[in-house]
């Protein structure tokens, strides 16, 4: 093949891809209100265990779920449902990120509660299909993936917006290899996506009384991208007087988040797709790592919790599955709490994690048969949540700390 076929094939590449990105642009402005909760008869929570450790730990955040709504689930108002099948085996017997027949169960949840799920990589046995993870936020339009860094002791109170649906993943799978010598991926920014994803930003941070957003980017160097992703910032800061912004690169937003004394300045970080997952990871650090934390997935229709962590198959395959930690995914089904109306619960349940995981401590998560299951766990967690004084044992031990 001569230079010009292969240009000519790149071009009718792209050239679908552009198709595509401007119907997403336009189901984006056709979009409604966020949902009200509070106007439903009942709530529908689809709890996904997904792969490897997923299934274990998401069984003990079900249970916790189950144990704060059940005078809820009695009378009708709330709907847990377990959806199975998101497997890696599923997905690849199915050639399809998500199959069919999940996809349609999830679309009838109001909220989701996801285990994590397999990504294949080079030398994998499983086809090359798209992460589950970013063909669900595509399909239920989750565009802003929330998490929150909290450590008092440490002057540490941030919570991430990232953008989940555009940057560098929105066509992570769709690049062109153009010839032996050439390949080329995509990285994508629209007016809407980064609109919405600043505007929520902002929103939460005046509500809140945080009052400070950073915006991070790299639009010295990605000039059109970035630098539409910060232009929309100005833009909408304008409408936010009482709300301190600035913004930073994301190389040097990766040092000062391990700047004792600049970190305690943050508060809303917002960021496009990439420099969103690099940075909660490292922020996640702070809390104990990425096995302790949780995420949002939130869009105006649907929402995702889920742990930030991968599958761990290689804990399944030692057959030590169920020492596997569940307090990331239980966060995340705190937020998901909190999200649907419930914020005494989610409290309550934010500050047993507390008193059992950091404080506290009297049973020790190793991972293996050193230490405690999940379902040891979890029965701990329940039994310090039906203490009547667990604010004031959060308390004692957050003062001392």
């Amino acid at each position: 093949m001569k230079q010009g076929e292969y240009i000519e094939k790149a071009k009718e590449h792209f050239g679908r891809l552009l198709e595509q990105q401007f119907a997403r642009i336009e189901k984006m402005k056709a979009e409604k209100d966020f949902i009200d909760y509070s106007s439903l008869d009942r709530i529908i929570i689809g709890v996904v265990g997904g792969d490897g450790i997923g299934p274990y730990i998401t069984k003990e955040a079900q249970k916790i779920l189950e144990f704060l709504l059940a005078e809820d689930i009695k009378k009708g108002k709330i709907e847990i449902r377990e959806i199975d099948g998101l497997t890696i085996e599923n997905r690849a017997r199915c050639n399809q990120a998500i199959p069919e027949d999940i996809l349609e169960e999830l679309k009838k949840c109001h909220v989701i509660l996801k285990g994590p799920t397999t990504t294949p990589r080079a030398g994998d046995p499983w086809p090359n299909i798209e992460s589950a993870n970013v063909a669900m936020r595509k399909e239920l339009d989750l565009f802003a993936n929330v998490r929150p860094v909290q450590i008092p002791e440490e002057g540490i109170d941030w919570v991430f917006y990232r953008e989940n649906t555009e940057g560098a993943y929105a066509l992570g799978s769709d690049g062109i290899m153009v010839n032996e010598d050439l390949s080329v991926d995509f990285t994508v920014a629209t007016y809407e996506g980064s609109y919405r994803i600043i505007k929520a930003a902002f929103e939460y941070a005046k509500k809140s009384g945080k009052n400070r957003v950073t915006v991070v980017t790299k639009a010295n160097v990605v000039k059109t991208t970035d630098g539409m992703f910060l232009d929309i910032a100005r833009e909408i800061a304008k409408d936010y007087p009482e709300v301190e912004w600035d913004d930073w690169y994301i190389d040097i937003m990766t040092a000062k988040l391990i700047d004792k004394k600049r970190r305690q300045q943050f508060r809303v970080i917002v960021l496009p797709n990439l420099y969103g997952d690099i940075l909660t990871d490292e922020a996640a650090e702070f809390q104990g790592g990425v096995g302790t934390a949780g995420s949002a997935n939130i869009g105006k229709r649907y929402a995702m919790f889920e742990a930030i962590h991968g599958s761990a198959p290689r804990m399944v395959e030692e057959g030590r599955g169920i020492y596997a930690d569940p307090s990331s995914i239980i966060r995340a089904a705190g937020m998901l709490l909190e999200h649907i109306g419930y914020t005494d619960e989610a409290s309550r349940l934010r500050m047993a994690l507390d008193i059992c995981g950091i404080y506290e401590k009297k049973l020790l998560m190793t991972g293996r048969d050193t230490g405690a299951t999940g379902a040891e766990y979890a029965e701990y967690l329940m039994e310090t949540l039906r203490e009547a004084s667990l604010k004031e044992r959060w308390q004692a031990f957050s003062s001392k700390k």
